[in-house]
């Protein structure tokens, strides 16, 4: 009797007798018993199942796995071109995280005294405290510099995550400034809401994170990205410049949303069709690829709106440095490969119109697969 390796020996000499149906049947029985997920996990356009982790650090890669943030793009998704053209420059949403200890003293938060002037003014009380180290410093904003500076605060117990826009903690020891609208979230949830005024989307959630734009290793997690709303984001009394999973838009939107595209909103999804290639678009730069990857196989929600004619990224501000670092030049650009590389990607989004909460990423086969267990 024939072994199961002479087996197949003499199964592809056939096979290849008998042309391309017969290779065709020969894949499928020199498998074996794969499994329908490794069987999945192999057609990946990235290899995702290289190095893939068994499990998380739910701080660095928060919330469930059918959460917005880590749910990939579906095989049903239903691409509706969002018509973004090239802006003149890139600028990163700088977002800032905190894993607190119990033992650090509390501070009190308060509401920023103005937009421009965040460390002063009235002591309004966001009716909560933080235990912080004294020598945590955010600085204030500044001639030209008004950041949203979103940030999350992970308590002691490991689970409720506090989040304010714009953070702002001016001196050593002092109290925190933010405003706080949204309540609190459980790491282990979906995660959906948080301190983005723009949209009401998370300020964790979505974030790109220290280590994600360097190295080998694929973004396992959609992404977030501001628009000028007043080029691009839609306002009427049938779409208040909002859909799900945003609960809102800025105040400001029947004033000032210009868009003509109606399914370019905040909370809209959008991502780069299955399509498209980083090879087909030319990109040079290693940070665009990973980009590009992440934005085509999870996508990017819109949570904020630039307020100029820019095209900006939430990150982790330390992700800044790590950056230059990394590549030798700075994320923030508007000239260069890499600034013509992302500007590529921002123009071949589209819409995924059938994002919904019964079809997140537009449902069916997801691209990639769904993140791996908190491991504490």
């Amino acid at each position: 009797m024939l072994n199961r390796n002479r087996y197949k020996q003499y199964f592809i000499l056939l096979c290849v007798l008998l042309g391309m149906f017969g290779l065709l049947a020969c894949q499928q029985v020199s498998s074996g018993s794969s499994s329908a997920l490794e069987r999945r996990i192999s057609s990946y356009p990235v290899d995702y199942s290289h190095s893939a982790p068994t499990s998380r650090d739910k701080f660095l890669w928060p919330f469930s796995a059918d959460s917005i943030w880590n749910m990939p793009i579906g095989s049903n998704a239903q691409y509706q071109p969002a018509h973004i053209k090239p802006a003149p420059r890139l600028r990163s949403d700088e977002e800032y995280f905190f894993e607190l200890k119990g033992d650090d003293p509390r501070q009190p938060v308060y509401a920023p005294g103005s937009w421009r002037k965040r460390c002063k003014g009235k002591k309004k009380s966001m009716k909560i405290s933080l235990p912080v180290p004294d020598d945590l410093i955010v600085p204030d904003a500044g001639k030209g510099k008004t950041p949203n500076n979103a940030s999350a605060f992970l308590m002691p117990d490991g689970r409720t995550l506090v989040q304010l826009e714009p953070l702002a903690r001016c001196k050593p020891g002092g109290p925190i400034y933010g405003w706080r609208y949204f309540p609190n979230v459980d790491i282990y949830d979906a995660g959906i809401g948080g301190a983005h005024f723009g949209s009401g989307l998370s300020s964790i959630g979505g974030s790109i994170r220290e280590g994600e734009l360097v190295g080998d290793a694929p973004i396992r997690h959609a992404l977030k990205i501001n628009l000028w709303g007043k080029k691009y984001l839609y306002y009427s009394k049938g779409i208040p410049g909002y859909r799900w999973p945003a609960d809102r838009a800025d105040k400001y939107a029947a004033q000032q949303y210009g868009g003509k595209n109606p399914e370019l909103v905040q909370g809209s999804l959008l991502a780069i069709p299955p399509d498209i290639t980083a090879s087909s678009l030319g990109l040079k730069t290693q940070p665009a690829k990973k980009l590009f990857h992440a934005l085509q196989d999870y996508g990017a929600y819109v949570v904020d709106d630039t307020a100029w004619n820019a095209h900006a990224i939430p990150l982790e501000h330390s992700v800044l440095k790590e950056f230059r670092q990394t590549y030798g030049y700075g994320f923030n650009r508007s000239e260069g490969p890499f600034f013509e590389d992302v500007m590529k990607l921002f123009t071949r989004l589209s819409v995924v119109s059938n994002n919904t909460p019964e079809s997140v990423g537009g449902g069916g086969d997801p691209r990639a697969p769904l993140a791996p267990p908190i491991h504490d």
